[in-house]
């Protein structure tokens, strides 16, 4: 019963969904201010959820079981991860099982995929090339992602469950408070952009160049939901690079100051950056990002 609890009320779905919408308005209004516009009540997000749920839902005529299960897939994905992450971030010393920090990892790439499958069953040749340049950016962002994480690992002295990661940066300090922390951490951060599809790595969506791409024949409740995950991981991934190299100080004044400081990282990045074409962006994290990210690696297994 418990269990159940905590994936559909807290910190699972319920809570997951609500405060990724919140977020979801806070990105939009500070968009709209930037842009000298006064943005959407703090509501918007709620109502424009329950306005596709009413919406009229059409399907293609090709792999409409596919269609219609990627965006429930991605949800799933999502909402296990905020119920893993949730209790382990509110009870560190929670007994879990070697190795949870890789399902989670594995679990991040699932809403990807989902965008990937549900565009490709479409058969438009648009939400095709969207899949095509969704698919180049996951091949793009992961290794990079990969290898900061095992910075954290490794100053963690290579534990790989999420809470015995928490509770060493606890006793010990946070794994940003090192030189290969420090470009873990901003490596991750990159990764966290383009992971949430956001300017400047929207090119699978970009709406004035493929309207919307892997989204375009999306309507009413699948595309709700597929919004929906979007939003939700505004709250996951942030959370998740938060224990992974912030667990320091651990209050939940600070864990909620922590997660706000990323989520005005997030719009940031969004507002001031323009979008690059997904060539640029292979190039990009398979350039720089990556010879960063392993030149953290090597200082973290020197002590540094």
């Amino acid at each position: 019963m418990k269990l159940l609890f905590n994936f559909l009320i807290f910190p699972g779905f319920l809570f997951t969904a609500i405060a990724g919408m919140l977020a979801s308005w806070i990105d939009r209004k500070v968009t709209a201010r930037v842009q000298w516009r006064v943005g959407p009540p703090w509501y918007q997000s709620f109502a424009d959820f329950v306005k596709l749920l009413g919406k009229e839902i059409i399907v293609p005529r090709n792999s409409r079981a596919m269609f219609l299960l990627a965006p429930l897939l991605g949800l799933a994905s999502v909402t296990l991860i905020a119920t893993f992450l949730g209790v382990t971030l509110l009870n560190p010393g929670n007994k879990t099982f070697i190795g949870d920090i890789i399902v989670v990892l594995y679990l991040l790439t699932i809403p990807a995929i989902a965008v990937i499958i549900g565009a490709s069953s479409s058969a438009n040749p648009l939400a095709s090339v969207g899949a095509s340049r969704e698919m180049k950016l996951v091949l793009s962002y992961e290794l990079p992602f990969v290898l900061a994480i095992l910075v954290a690992i490794i100053k963690c002295g290579g534990a790989i469950k999420l809470g015995e990661i928490i509770t060493y940066q606890i006793n010990g300090g946070s794994v940003w408070y090192s030189y290969s922390g420090i470009l873990a951490f901003l490596v991750a951060i990159l990764c966290m952009q383009a992971k949430l599809g956001f300017v400047p790595f929207d090119a699978a969506e970009a709406e004035q160049e493929i309207m919307a791409g892997a989204y375009i024949e999306y309507s009413g409740a699948p595309l709700a939901v597929f919004k929906l995950v979007r939003q939700m991981l505004m709250v996951v991934v942030p959370f998740f690079l938060i224990a992974l190299f912030w667990a320091h100080t651990y209050t939940l004044l600070t864990i909620i100051i922590k997660y706000v400081v990323l989520l005005v990282i997030i719009v940031l990045l969004k507002n001031t950056n323009p979008r690059v074409r997904i060539d640029q962006a292979t190039r990009f994290f398979w350039g720089p990002v990556t010879i960063v990210a392993l030149i953290s690696v090597v200082l973290a297994l020197l002590g540094l």
